[in-house]
């Protein structure tokens, strides 16, 4: 409906992988369908593991059972919308779908900043200050830290799905990615957005750079430390209660880097898809492989579940 010289925009349509040919978008379907079960499962496992195991209730696993549910919440919101433009060409989404969408993308995007900042001062804390950790990491104290970092995700989310689809739009709604997301959005609007893109840097300074720099001086403070300890054996243990999150944070900050903080000339639409299929569909898969091929504990307490569960098995008649 037109009104003045804008249209209004009832829908959006996902441009997707729509340039490629159906038959890479079937194998593109088999293989993100893969990944997406494989995420799903091994997310789960880990937060069904860590509330089963009595050996991991520390406040590691109870902050890593958050990043499980994160990483299931960040697939849910995108992965089967994108696994259904590719298989069965549905590539409308409503309005509404659009923002509900953006909103939960941000939701989790941001509290996963937090998460890994909080996780980073609880590596800190135990390799640090080890006498003190259990009355730090209280569980009280670690239920606030994780209500801490899930509450920052509401209102950025709030105030920028709102503000960006309160915007008029222009006849064109032919969005260029697989998702949602705020820049492709943004290029669709008819009006001047530069008070909001001013927001949308401070923002990610505030809700991304910030996290990054707390984990910076988390692991510049844990290295001082290790780097103390006399035996080679106490520096191995000491390092490798903190390398499966270090990993995880790496895998995540790098493919944000290379899609917000490259110069926009370098980025062609085609080539930020590609690289936001890293944090969006690959990195929420190899966050529960990685804790669980990298981490003692987590591989002996998944060996206990499945041997409980076979032994309950063997016992029904």
């Amino acid at each position: 409906m037109a009104e003045g010289n804008w249209t209004r925009v009832n829908e959006f349509i996902l441009m997707s992988f729509s340039s490629l040919p159906t038959e890479i978008q079937s194998l593109l379907f088999l293989t993100f369908l893969v990944i997406y079960l494989v995420t799903l499962l091994g997310n789960s496992l880990i937060i069904l593991v860590t509330l089963a195991d009595p050996m991991l209730h520390s406040p590691m696993y109870f902050f890593l059972r958050n990043l499980s549910f994160l990483e299931i919440g960040f697939n849910l919101v995108i992965v089967p919308k994108m696994l259904g433009t590719l298989i069965a060409q549905d590539t409308t989404i409503s309005f509404l779908g659009c923002a509900t969408q953006m909103y939960f993308f941000f939701f989790f995007g941001v509290s996963e900043c937090s998460l890994l900042a909080t996780m980073a001062y609880d590596r800190y804390v135990a390799i640090c200050s080890p006498l003190h950790y259990p009355v730090i990491m209280s569980p009280r104290a670690r239920a606030k830290l994780a209500v801490i970092s899930w509450f920052p995700g509401i209102p950025v989310a709030t105030v920028q799905t709102t503000w960006l689809f309160s915007f008029p739009f222009c006849g064109s709604n032919k969005v260029n990615h697989f998702f949602c997301d705020s820049p492709p959005v943004l290029r669709l609007v008819c009006a001047d957005t530069a008070l909001f893109e001013i927001y949308a840097i401070i923002g990610t300074i505030l809700f991304v750079m910030i996290p990054c720099l707390l984990i910076l001086c988390s692991y510049t403070c844990i290295a001082a430390a290790i780097l103390k300890i006399p035996s080679a054996k106490g520096k191995h243990k000491a390092f490798s209660t903190c390398s499966s999150h270090l990993l995880v944070v790496s895998l995540f900050y790098v493919s944000l880097s290379l899609i917000y903080f490259r110069p926009k000339s370098n980025n062609s639409p085609e080539s930020k898809k590609v690289l936001s299929l890293s944090y969006t569909v690959v990195t929420p898969m190899l966050n529960p492989i990685i804790y669980s091929l990298r981490n003692n504990e987590v591989k002996n307490a998944l060996s206990r579940t499945f041997h409980k569960a076979l032994g309950l098995r063997n016992c029904i008649p």
